[in-house]
């Protein structure tokens, strides 16, 4: 791309290289430059820059001499001063561009390309290189406006190809990023990623047999990788093939026996067609070579409840929050990054900062008692009794935070107050029917006071939220697959 805009900084100062001039320094200039000596041209222009340092088309040529050294910080620094002599120089505001893309100095290379398409609002490459700034900074709205205007220059890049991709596919333009990634793929056809990419996107587009189509090359060699394996094997499950999809899953397990994944897979498809054992020994066999990993035994435990085996159920369930409380059992969507990190000391000090501001904030509150909590503040402590109040107070603010009540009934949980936990469980799902956390709290309560006559129907619907954010989470990864597929910086 940036030898392209090369040429179109030419192009813009095309207008002095026609000329007959009698100027021998410029002449001289003009002919380093066509000759593509740029050691000479340096020389050159600084000989003739100290006879004429307002002349912008002599900083202009300086810049395009450095960028054809691959200097491009002296070069932005030549057409900087080009630009301050005439502001309105096409060739310096090309370069200047160029350069700064070409350092990654987006800040400012996105103002210049702007005023460089309000002086030729159909120059392509500019477009092109706004467009991956732009994709750069996130900003993939304005992004994919200016990849439309690319056209030609676009379909030559594969990495600008790839930046428009992502930013359809963010988009939720699903059908156009197909479409994208495909001319990608057709100018890298060995590339195995960009394959994945493509057959990933079918997948979610419900194109399975587009998707096979794409993985055959793959497929078809004498070793193919788990994760090729594991995107055909869904292929096929979508085209109603399952014997196939087993299979393929099978081939891929034998090859990444670790990979969690592959059985959380297998478990799907065996909820599916309802095959609950046959999915629970998978798991079983997971287990044996996985055996801390939550996920297996929250997939395990969904399985034992179509059994009705509501003991085992519960018995996976538990040790999936104990292999990993923060797993999603339907956990708050709202919270501090450092709550989700982990950092608990750094999350309070920020929350305890701010409830000093707004002591009357409801989510400053709860995210309080949230952290007081996993810090593993003990009954009858200061921090534990601290704990309690912000859950209370929380919810006295904002009755409808179901994330606070969850919060309190795992204090109530922990006093024995197993009635009053249940109770704030029935209220944050009335709040909040889909929440899982509150739903398994529930179990937990009415398991401690004997009350064992809900907990099988309690543990269906569990199952059920399960397996639909089961199936959402599987969603959410093909979108990751190609988000994390970032391309190189072009």
């Amino acid at each position: 791309m940036r030898t392209k805009f090369i040429g179109a900084i030419l192009l813009c100062v095309s207008p002095a290289f026609a000329q007959q001039q009698k100027e021998n320094p410029l002449d001289a200039i003009r002919a380093a430059l066509a000759n593509r000596d740029f050691d000479h041209a340096v020389e050159l222009t600084r000989a003739a820059l100290r006879m004429s340092p307002n002349n912008a088309r002599l900083w202009t040529f300086q810049g395009l001499a450095f960028a054809g050294e691959g200097d491009n910080s002296n070069a932005l620094v030549s057409f900087k001063y080009a630009l301050k002599i005439d502001p309105d120089n096409v060739g310096a505001l090309a370069g200047a561009a160029q350069s700064a893309y070409a350092t990654n100095k987006s800040a400012e290379a996105v103002p210049l390309l702007n005023r460089l398409l309000r002086l030729r609002p159909d120059e392509p490459t500019a477009h092109a290189m706004l467009a991956v700034l732009e994709y750069r900074l996130g900003n993939c709205g304005a992004a994919t406006a200016h990849f439309e205007k690319a056209g030609e220059v676009l379909r030559s890049q594969f990495d600008g190809l790839n930046a428009f991709g992502m930013c359809l596919v963010k988009l939720k333009k699903l059908d156009q990023a197909e479409s994208v990634f495909g001319q990608a793929l057709r100018l890298r056809p060995e590339d195995r990623r960009e394959r994945h990419l493509l057959a990933s996107l079918e997948i979610m587009t419900r194109k399975p047999q587009n998707a096979l189509a794409t993985l055959k090359p793959l497929v078809d060699d004498a070793d193919p990788s788990a994760d090729t394996l594991q995107l055909a094997s869904a292929a096929y499950e979508d085209l109603g093939d399952t014997p196939k999809a087993v299979e393929t899953l099978r081939q891929a397990l034998l090859r990444d026996p670790l990979n969690v994944s592959l059985y959380l897979d297998f478990a799907n498809i065996s909820f599916s067609h309802e095959s609950f054992q046959v999915g629970i020994d998978v798991i079983n066999e997971g287990l044996r070579l996985q055996p801390k990993s939550a996920d297996l035994y929250l997939a395990r435990g969904v399985l034992y409840v179509q059994l009705a085996q509501y003991d085992k159920a519960e018995a996976d369930f538990e040790k999936a929050q104990e292999l990993d409380p923060a797993q999603s059992l339907g956990a708050a969507a709202e919270g501090l990054a450092a709550v989700e990190e982990n950092d608990l000391d750094h999350a309070l000090a920020t929350v305890q900062a701010k409830l000093k501001q707004n002591p009357n904030d409801p989510m400053l509150l709860y995210l309080q008692a949230r952290v007081l909590t996993e810090k593993g503040a003990d009954s009858g402590t200061p921090e534990f009794q601290l704990a309690f109040e912000s859950a209370e107070r929380a919810i006295k603010l904002r009755p409808t935070l179901a994330a606070a009540r969850e919060v309190l009934a795992k204090l109530d949980m922990e006093t024995g107050q197993y009635k009053e936990a249940a109770d704030q469980c029935r209220k944050a799902l009335a709040s909040d029917p889909q929440d899982q956390t509150a739903l398994y709290r529930l179990i937990q309560a009415l398991r401690k006071m004997g009350d064992k006559e809900e907990i099988p129907a309690l543990l269906k619907r569990l199952a059920s939220l399960r397996e639909e954010a089961t199936k959402e989470e599987r969603e959410k990864y093909r979108y990751r697959l190609i988000e994390e597929g970032e391309p190189a910086k072009p």
